[in-house]
């Protein structure tokens, strides 16, 4: 068997609802380039990706997916890239989305890499989660300029496409996505939170709109009423702009119920440093 024979890994439908395994073999270069996964032999995966069973080494990483023949290098650089962005207030289906748009990726027999930031670890480091629990493996970094170095610039000259989640925590976002789509031709699908709680640009996701081929506005449902909701309403009194967590510290409205939740969420706060004063003017 050829080299190239042992380097492919094939990935098709159809597809269960029953989560398998995920082996890598020692001759993939994606996996082997990289160095993220210490000991790691065998990761459960999302069920909608398939894949051939093959030997796995204890060195290599998992995170990313080959499936075609490796590209020349004058077939890299002659390659045009692209940026897509999915943006939307919380539970709106934002990974979701993203991962769907991964899983069409690896169908097409692309080479695919998955990159989320390491300030949120609600679910580990080593995947991205939705909300209601589907996992793909990835890449955990507090930048995205040190990918290419840690990934391995071989592995990374062979990779197609760049999925970035939680895209609002990287400062670097910009400068990334600009010299992966423009220089290195590749598709870059990014997933982030537009606006913060106020409403107010939320990180450096709005900057790359000018860059994009495509921008996808996803809404979630309103807690309330059940219409659409375009806004995020954080429940607590907190006011730091990065404020991980989940359905216990937000919720999705629409426009009335954010004007009025944000009224009653202000109200709250007031009471609350009032009663605060009152008992340290007792002591």
């Amino acid at each position: 068997m050829s080299a190239i024979s042992r380097m492919k890994c094939l990935i098709s439908p159809p597809f269960s609802f029953t989560p398998c395994s995920l082996h890598l073999s020692k001759a993939t270069p994606l996996a082997s380039k990289s160095r993220f996964f210490n000991s790691a032999t065998i990761l459960r995966i999302p069920s909608f990706i398939h894949t051939k069973p093959t030997t796995v080494s204890p060195s290599s990483s998992l995170f990313s997916f080959q499936n075609r023949e490796l590209h020349t290098a004058a077939s890299i650089s002659s390659k045009s890239g692209e940026i897509h962005v999915i943006v939307g207030p919380m539970f709106a289906g934002k990974t979701t989305t993203l991962l769907r748009r991964i899983q069409t990726e690896i169908q097409n027999g692309r080479n695919v890499a998955v990159i989320k930031s390491n300030k949120d670890s609600r679910y580990g480091l080593d995947s991205i989660v939705t909300h209601d629990g589907v996992k793909l493996p990835c890449c955990a970094l507090s930048k995205l300029s040190s990918f290419r170095q840690k990934f391995g610039a071989d592995a990374y000259d062979q990779l197609d496409v760049i999925g970035i989640d939680e895209a609002q925590f990287f400062e670097d976002l910009y400068d990334f996505c600009r010299e992966a789509a423009d220089h290195d031709g590749k598709t870059v699908i990014v997933a982030g939170l537009d606006g913060d709680y106020l409403r107010r640009s939320f990180g450096s996701v709005l900057d790359i709109i000018p860059l994009a081929d495509s921008v996808t506005k996803l809404t979630a449902r309103c807690e309330f009423c059940g219409k659409r909701a375009f806004f995020t309403l954080r429940k607590t009194e907190e006011t730091q702009t990065e404020l991980i967590g989940g359905s216990d510290i937000y919720m999705p409205v629409c426009r009335q119920h954010y004007v009025s939740g944000q009224v009653v969420v202000e109200a709250a706060r007031i009471v609350l440093e009032s009663e605060k004063a009152q008992c340290g003017s007792r002591v």
